[in-house]
Protein backbone atom coordinates (compact mmCIF):
# COMPACT_ATOMS: atom_id res chain seq x y z
CA UNK A 1 0.00 0.00 0.00
CA UNK A 2 1.58 3.06 -0.94
CA UNK A 3 1.97 6.44 1.54
CA UNK A 4 -0.77 8.02 -0.75
CA UNK A 5 -3.38 5.72 0.17
CA UNK A 6 -2.34 5.29 3.88
CA UNK A 7 -3.11 9.20 4.11
CA UNK A 8 -6.80 8.89 3.09
CA UNK A 9 -7.21 5.84 5.25
CA UNK A 10 -6.38 7.89 8.22
CA UNK A 11 -8.21 10.90 6.76
CA UNK A 12 -11.44 9.06 6.08
CA UNK A 13 -11.11 7.63 9.37
CA UNK A 14 -10.47 11.08 11.32
CA UNK A 15 -14.07 12.28 9.28
CA UNK A 16 -15.94 9.80 10.83
CA UNK A 17 -16.05 11.30 14.28
CA UNK A 18 -16.76 15.38 12.57
CA UNK A 19 -19.73 13.18 10.98
CA UNK A 20 -21.08 11.42 13.86
CA UNK A 21 -21.01 14.80 16.08
CA UNK A 22 -22.50 17.12 13.42
CA UNK A 23 -25.54 13.98 13.15
CA UNK A 24 -25.88 14.45 17.07
CA UNK A 25 -25.66 18.98 16.71
CA UNK A 26 -28.31 18.59 13.78
CA UNK A 27 -30.55 16.40 16.01
CA UNK A 28 -30.13 18.83 18.93
CA UNK A 29 -31.12 21.74 17.05
CA UNK A 30 -34.26 19.90 15.57
CA UNK A 31 -35.19 19.21 18.81
CA UNK A 32 -35.06 22.59 20.56
CA UNK A 33 -37.32 24.00 17.62
CA UNK A 34 -39.86 21.44 18.02
CA UNK A 35 -39.68 22.49 21.23
CA UNK A 36 -40.00 25.91 20.50
CA UNK A 37 -43.23 25.19 18.28
CA UNK A 38 -44.73 23.20 21.07
CA UNK A 39 -44.64 26.21 22.99
CA UNK A 40 -46.00 29.08 20.28
CA UNK A 41 -48.57 26.70 19.73
CA UNK A 42 -49.47 26.25 23.04
CA UNK A 43 -49.54 30.08 23.72
CA UNK A 44 -51.59 30.70 20.67
CA UNK A 45 -54.05 28.15 21.79
CA UNK A 46 -54.59 29.39 25.53
CA UNK A 47 -54.80 32.57 24.27
CA UNK A 48 -58.61 32.58 24.13
CA UNK A 49 -59.30 31.06 27.45
CA UNK A 50 -57.26 32.97 29.85
CA UNK A 51 -59.36 34.61 32.03
CA UNK A 52 -57.76 37.11 34.80
CA UNK A 53 -60.50 38.08 37.41
CA UNK A 54 -58.28 40.52 39.02
CA UNK A 55 -55.57 42.80 37.61
CA UNK A 56 -51.96 42.73 37.69
CA UNK A 57 -51.87 45.97 39.75
CA UNK A 58 -54.78 44.31 42.53
CA UNK A 59 -52.49 40.62 42.34
CA UNK A 60 -49.04 42.61 42.96
CA UNK A 61 -51.07 44.85 45.94
CA UNK A 62 -52.22 41.52 47.27
CA UNK A 63 -48.89 39.81 47.29
CA UNK A 64 -47.67 42.38 49.65
CA UNK A 65 -50.81 43.49 52.10
CA UNK A 66 -52.71 40.17 51.92
CA UNK A 67 -55.93 41.97 52.23
CA UNK A 68 -58.02 40.31 49.05
CA UNK A 69 -58.15 36.98 48.74
CA UNK A 70 -58.63 35.38 52.23
CA UNK A 71 -59.60 31.93 53.01
CA UNK A 72 -62.97 31.30 55.51
CA UNK A 73 -61.91 29.36 58.72
CA UNK A 74 -64.51 27.38 60.67
CA UNK A 75 -66.20 30.05 62.22
CA UNK A 76 -66.34 32.25 60.03
CA UNK A 77 -62.58 33.86 60.92
CA UNK A 78 -60.91 35.10 57.81
CA UNK A 79 -57.38 34.29 57.17
CA UNK A 80 -54.50 34.72 54.48
CA UNK A 81 -53.30 32.03 53.01
CA UNK A 82 -50.04 31.67 53.52
CA UNK A 83 -50.79 31.35 57.71
CA UNK A 84 -52.32 28.11 56.79
CA UNK A 85 -49.12 27.30 54.71
CA UNK A 86 -47.50 27.65 58.15
CA UNK A 87 -49.36 25.14 59.68
CA UNK A 88 -49.13 22.83 57.00
CA UNK A 89 -45.41 23.18 56.83
CA UNK A 90 -44.88 23.02 61.01
CA UNK A 91 -47.56 19.61 60.65
CA UNK A 92 -45.22 17.99 58.09
CA UNK A 93 -42.05 18.95 59.43
CA UNK A 94 -43.58 17.51 63.15
CA UNK A 95 -44.96 14.69 61.75
CA UNK A 96 -41.61 13.98 59.74
CA UNK A 97 -39.44 14.60 62.41
CA UNK A 98 -41.29 12.05 64.70
CA UNK A 99 -41.35 9.38 62.02
CA UNK A 100 -37.71 9.36 61.84
CA UNK A 101 -37.16 9.61 65.61
CA UNK A 102 -39.73 6.17 66.05
CA UNK A 103 -38.38 4.54 62.67
CA UNK A 104 -35.33 5.75 60.90
CA UNK A 105 -33.30 6.44 64.09
CA UNK A 106 -33.05 3.16 65.72
CA UNK A 107 -31.63 1.64 62.43
CA UNK A 108 -28.98 3.32 61.86
CA UNK A 109 -25.25 1.62 61.19
CA UNK A 110 -21.70 2.67 61.23
CA UNK A 111 -21.86 2.92 57.50
CA UNK A 112 -24.71 5.36 56.46
CA UNK A 113 -27.25 4.41 53.74
CA UNK A 114 -28.76 7.23 51.94
CA UNK A 115 -31.35 8.36 53.90
CA UNK A 116 -28.73 8.49 56.94
CA UNK A 117 -25.97 10.12 54.99
CA UNK A 118 -28.57 13.18 53.73
CA UNK A 119 -30.15 13.60 57.57
CA UNK A 120 -26.06 13.57 58.69
CA UNK A 121 -25.30 15.80 55.86
CA UNK A 122 -28.45 18.40 57.16
CA UNK A 123 -27.23 18.21 60.56
CA UNK A 124 -24.12 18.47 60.36
CA UNK A 125 -24.67 21.49 58.19
CA UNK A 126 -26.08 23.71 60.93
CA UNK A 127 -24.10 21.92 63.47
CA UNK A 128 -20.63 23.00 61.90
CA UNK A 129 -22.10 26.94 61.50
CA UNK A 130 -23.16 26.59 65.26
CA UNK A 131 -19.47 25.37 66.54
CA UNK A 132 -17.79 27.39 64.02
CA UNK A 133 -19.28 30.98 65.26
CA UNK A 134 -20.06 29.99 68.80
CA UNK A 135 -17.56 27.72 69.82
CA UNK A 136 -17.52 28.41 73.83
CA UNK A 137 -21.49 27.77 73.85
CA UNK A 138 -23.05 25.83 70.86
CA UNK A 139 -25.93 23.60 71.80
CA UNK A 140 -28.74 25.04 72.23
CA UNK A 141 -27.69 27.35 69.09
CA UNK A 142 -27.52 24.54 66.97
CA UNK A 143 -30.97 23.19 67.68
CA UNK A 144 -31.88 26.09 67.38
CA UNK A 145 -30.71 27.23 63.64
CA UNK A 146 -31.30 23.58 62.54
CA UNK A 147 -34.90 24.04 63.50
CA UNK A 148 -34.70 27.94 61.79
CA UNK A 149 -33.04 26.48 58.93
CA UNK A 150 -35.13 23.92 58.09
CA UNK A 151 -38.52 25.48 58.27
CA UNK A 152 -37.42 28.59 55.95
CA UNK A 153 -36.50 25.96 53.69
CA UNK A 154 -39.03 23.94 53.63
CA UNK A 155 -41.45 26.44 53.88
CA UNK A 156 -40.26 27.98 51.00
CA UNK A 157 -40.07 25.18 48.85
CA UNK A 158 -43.73 24.37 49.54
CA UNK A 159 -45.34 26.84 47.55
CA UNK A 160 -44.26 24.92 44.52
CA UNK A 161 -46.19 21.80 44.95
CA UNK A 162 -49.25 24.47 44.22
CA UNK A 163 -51.92 23.79 46.42
CA UNK A 164 -54.91 25.30 45.95
CA UNK A 165 -58.23 26.98 48.26
CA UNK A 166 -60.99 28.64 47.37
CA UNK A 167 -60.92 32.05 48.61
CA UNK A 168 -64.20 33.82 49.98
CA UNK A 169 -64.61 35.69 47.06
CA UNK A 170 -64.54 32.05 45.22
CA UNK A 171 -61.70 31.99 43.73
CA UNK A 172 -58.73 29.88 43.58
CA UNK A 173 -55.47 30.52 44.37
CA UNK A 174 -52.28 28.77 45.42
CA UNK A 175 -50.90 28.39 48.49
CA UNK A 176 -47.62 30.70 49.19
CA UNK A 177 -44.49 30.28 51.16
CA UNK A 178 -45.40 31.27 54.89
CA UNK A 179 -42.70 33.75 55.38
CA UNK A 180 -43.86 35.61 52.27
CA UNK A 181 -46.57 37.45 54.66
CA UNK A 182 -44.85 40.01 56.35
CA UNK A 183 -46.18 38.45 59.72
CA UNK A 184 -44.39 35.11 59.71
CA UNK A 185 -41.23 37.18 58.41
CA UNK A 186 -41.48 39.63 61.89
CA UNK A 187 -42.15 36.44 63.70
CA UNK A 188 -38.72 34.59 62.49
CA UNK A 189 -36.84 37.48 62.85
CA UNK A 190 -38.04 38.90 66.41
CA UNK A 191 -37.38 35.14 67.66
CA UNK A 192 -34.25 34.97 66.07
CA UNK A 193 -33.19 37.80 67.90
CA UNK A 194 -34.89 37.03 71.21
CA UNK A 195 -32.43 34.00 71.12
CA UNK A 196 -29.31 35.69 70.84
CA UNK A 197 -30.29 38.02 73.91
CA UNK A 198 -31.47 34.86 76.02
CA UNK A 199 -27.92 33.23 75.05
CA UNK A 200 -26.03 36.64 76.12
CA UNK A 201 -28.12 36.60 79.30
CA UNK A 202 -26.81 32.91 80.39
CA UNK A 203 -23.65 33.39 79.50
CA UNK A 204 -22.84 36.86 80.97
CA UNK A 205 -25.76 38.32 83.14
CA UNK A 206 -26.91 41.62 82.34
CA UNK A 207 -24.38 42.75 80.75
CA UNK A 208 -25.07 40.34 78.19
CA UNK A 209 -28.39 42.08 77.83
CA UNK A 210 -26.17 45.03 77.21
CA UNK A 211 -23.96 43.56 74.18
CA UNK A 212 -27.21 42.15 72.39
CA UNK A 213 -29.28 45.47 72.80
CA UNK A 214 -26.04 46.79 70.73
CA UNK A 215 -27.54 45.56 67.71
CA UNK A 216 -31.41 46.60 67.84
CA UNK A 217 -31.46 47.12 63.70
CA UNK A 218 -30.77 42.78 64.14
CA UNK A 219 -34.40 41.66 64.00
CA UNK A 220 -35.68 44.88 61.51
CA UNK A 221 -32.48 43.71 59.27
CA UNK A 222 -33.92 39.91 59.38
CA UNK A 223 -37.75 40.57 59.17
CA UNK A 224 -37.11 42.34 55.73
CA UNK A 225 -34.20 40.44 54.13
CA UNK A 226 -36.44 37.48 54.30
CA UNK A 227 -39.39 38.91 53.31
CA UNK A 228 -37.90 40.96 50.89
CA UNK A 229 -36.15 38.16 49.25
CA UNK A 230 -39.15 36.31 49.34
CA UNK A 231 -41.92 39.19 48.23
CA UNK A 232 -39.30 39.85 45.21
CA UNK A 233 -39.77 35.84 43.62
CA UNK A 234 -43.58 36.33 43.89
CA UNK A 235 -43.84 39.56 42.24
CA UNK A 236 -41.38 38.24 39.34
CA UNK A 237 -43.20 34.96 39.12
CA UNK A 238 -46.92 36.92 39.45
CA UNK A 239 -45.71 39.14 36.74
CA UNK A 240 -44.58 36.14 34.25
CA UNK A 241 -47.89 34.26 34.82
CA UNK A 242 -50.40 37.22 33.99
CA UNK A 243 -49.17 38.51 30.82
CA UNK A 244 -50.32 35.98 28.41
CA UNK A 245 -47.18 35.72 26.05
CA UNK A 246 -45.02 33.91 28.74
CA UNK A 247 -47.85 32.03 30.99
CA UNK A 248 -47.58 29.05 29.10
CA UNK A 249 -43.34 27.61 29.55
CA UNK A 250 -41.94 30.23 31.39
CA UNK A 251 -43.34 30.43 34.78
CA UNK A 252 -42.31 26.86 35.31
CA UNK A 253 -38.92 27.62 34.79
CA UNK A 254 -39.00 31.53 36.68
CA UNK A 255 -41.35 30.26 39.56
CA UNK A 256 -38.75 26.76 40.38
CA UNK A 257 -35.57 29.32 39.99
CA UNK A 258 -36.55 31.92 42.35
CA UNK A 259 -38.00 29.36 45.09
CA UNK A 260 -34.93 27.14 45.12
CA UNK A 261 -32.23 29.88 45.21
CA UNK A 262 -34.23 32.07 47.76
CA UNK A 263 -35.05 28.74 49.76
CA UNK A 264 -30.94 27.73 49.84
CA UNK A 265 -29.79 31.65 50.31
CA UNK A 266 -32.43 32.79 53.21
CA UNK A 267 -32.01 29.75 54.97
CA UNK A 268 -28.11 30.09 55.29
CA UNK A 269 -28.27 33.24 55.81
CA UNK A 270 -30.87 33.72 58.56
CA UNK A 271 -28.61 30.82 60.42
CA UNK A 272 -25.25 32.14 59.91
CA UNK A 273 -26.62 35.49 60.95
CA UNK A 274 -28.15 34.08 63.92
CA UNK A 275 -24.71 31.93 64.97
CA UNK A 276 -22.73 34.88 64.54
CA UNK A 277 -24.12 37.08 67.00
CA UNK A 278 -25.08 34.31 69.49
CA UNK A 279 -21.16 34.00 69.37
CA UNK A 280 -20.61 37.85 70.27
CA UNK A 281 -22.88 37.77 72.82
CA UNK A 282 -21.98 34.61 74.84
CA UNK A 283 -18.97 35.40 74.70
CA UNK A 284 -17.87 35.48 78.10
CA UNK A 285 -16.34 38.17 79.47
CA UNK A 286 -12.91 38.70 81.10
CA UNK A 287 -14.28 39.72 84.03
CA UNK A 288 -16.46 37.01 84.61
CA UNK A 289 -13.78 34.91 83.07
CA UNK A 290 -11.91 35.86 86.64
CA UNK A 291 -14.87 35.67 88.89
CA UNK A 292 -14.94 31.92 88.15
CA UNK A 293 -11.34 31.46 88.29
CA UNK A 294 -11.73 32.68 91.64
CA UNK A 295 -14.63 30.79 92.80
CA UNK A 296 -12.95 27.87 91.49
CA UNK A 297 -9.26 28.79 93.79
CA UNK A 298 -11.64 29.13 96.35
CA UNK A 299 -13.35 25.52 96.62
CA UNK A 300 -10.08 24.75 96.21
CA UNK A 301 -8.49 26.42 99.46
CA UNK A 302 -11.66 25.21 101.40
CA UNK A 303 -11.76 21.30 100.46
CA UNK A 304 -8.59 20.71 103.10
CA UNK A 305 -9.35 22.54 105.76
CA UNK A 306 -12.40 20.56 105.90
CA UNK A 307 -10.76 17.11 105.36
Amino acid sequence: MSSNDKQNLNQSDNNVPDSRIRQQKKKVLTVMLLALAVVVVGIIMTHRYSVHHETIKEAMRDAVLHDINQVRLPGGIMADPSLISGFIVTALLLVFALLLRVFALPRFQYVPGKLQMLIEMWVGLFDGLAKGNSPHRNKALGAYIFAAGSYIFVGTMFELFGFQVLTSQGHSVSLPAPLANINGAIAVGCFSYLFIVFGGVVANGPKGILKALKEFSLPLSMTFRLFGALLSGMLTTELVYYYITLSFFLPVVVGVLFTVLHAVIQAYVLTMLTSVYYGEVSEVTESRKKKKKEDKDGEGDVQPQQA
